[in-house]
């Protein structure tokens, strides 16, 4: 039997009494769940960036949800990653060939996340953008919001719900290109920058 010392407050692990919840980070997550694009494509691009709180703390516990068309502006409708074995029921996950649009990613203790997936084409009247939910301690409803990416201004300026946006907070929804195929998003909770989130009724 492990005996834990408790004359000390730092000497003990949070128990859900002590934190606000809800709790994301059991049985959600899944492995390779931000391989979005099959292993090896040749038009992989790589998504990523932290999730910060209102202090600008990075939060190690939220959960990244992705979702994409392929880069002719198509949804998926293939078998996704929670795929089970018919015979015996067991989690098979993704097949490894085909993309599925869809990823969920959580955040490491530094509060980064990072999915690999392929560049969205348009969708309709949007421009090409992927679309994110966030699922964070102290959230109790999920966030919603777009990662745009850079590269077609014009699609950009004509893409109805951008043009809605001020254009002082417009850039929290427009990830950074860093080149060879990488984009950073930060999503700020709340405070300085904080990220657009949409709501949908």
């Amino acid at each position: 039997m492990t005996k834990i010392d408790t004359s000390s407050p730092e000497s003990v692990l949070p128990t859900p009494s002590h934190t606000v919840g809800p709790f994301y980070g059991y049985a959600l997550p899944f492995s390779g769940g931000g391989d979005i694009a099959p292993a090896g494509h040749p038009d992989t691009i790589t998504v990523h960036g932290y999730v910060y709180d209102g202090e600008g703390k990075p939060l190690p516990d939220a959960l990244v949800e992705l979702w994409g068309p392929d880069p002719d502006g198509r949804v998926p409708q293939v078998d996704g990653s929670m795929r089970r074995d018919a015979a015996t029921g067991g989690h098979l996950g993704r097949n490894g060939v085909e993309f599925t649009g869809w990823g969920r990613v959580q955040t490491d203790a530094n509060g980064h996340w990072y999915a690999r997936t392929l560049r969205p084409g348009a969708l309709g009247r949007n421009a090409p953008c992927l679309s994110v939910c966030v699922f964070a301690r102290g959230l109790l409803m999920h966030l919603f919001t777009r990662i745009y990416l850079p590269g077609d201004d014009a699609a950009l300026a004509a893409d109805p719900l951008l043009s809605q946006v001020d254009a002082e907070r417009r850039g929290t929804l427009i990830a950074a290109d860093e080149g060879r195929g990488t984009y950073r998003f930060d999503i700020r909770l709340q405070g300085e920058g904080e990220t657009v989130f949409l709501e949908f009724q």
